[in-house]
């Protein structure tokens, strides 16, 4: 297995859990982030260095890879976060073992940087947002045909089912 794709599966959740910390809750768009006490616990239940930096630059990590997922921006927006990022080689009880260092106040974001280049490589388009336009939430489809629309077939798909189908009845009625 790639140094990549270990990567992208260890910090597949923090990604997904850092995209969708945007949601709209009854109809309003919320930031879970931005208190910075729930940032930094946030940042701790996710393993990660809970200081101000982190979180500074975890939300400014958060914007870019939202953007880049959505098609706003290029994938170069996500750049800077993962400058002076480097591997290196350690022995290990099974031999070579290859250590990420991260720059101090900004691993979390280089952490989730990486996962997203990570797969977007394995798995292109398979990290998407969610189909529902009212939604701000994302997805990785892990099906096999790639066919997932929303991020929750419960909620979001269940309501776009139900819009189609009504306007459809409404149309055979007219």
């Amino acid at each position: 297995m790639s140094l990549e794709v270990r990567l992208a599966t260890t910090d597949e959740t923090l990604l997904l859990d850092l995209l969708n910390t945007t949601p709209v809750r009854d109809g309003r768009a919320e930031d879970d982030l931005a208190d910075p006490r729930a940032g930094r616990e946030w940042l701790a239940a996710h393993g990660q260095p809970a200081t101000d930096d982190e979180l500074r630059t975890l939300l400014d990590a958060r914007s870019a890879l939202q953007a880049a997922v959505r098609g706003d921006t290029s994938p170069a927006a996500a750049a800077r976060f993962v400058d002076g990022v480097s591997y290196r080689a350690a022995f290990g009880d099974d031999g070579v073992e290859w250590v990420l260092d991260l720059p101090a106040g900004r691993s979390a974001a280089a952490r989730a940087t990486l996962a997203w280049d990570a797969l977007a490589k394995s798995s292109p388009g398979r990290l998407r947002p969610c189909a529902n336009p009212e939604c701000r939430l994302f997805l990785i489809d892990h099906s096999k045909p790639n066919s997932a629309r929303w991020c929750s077939m419960a909620v979001c798909g269940n309501r776009m089912k139900a819009r189609r189908h009504y306007r459809r009845t409404r149309t055979a009625a007219d």
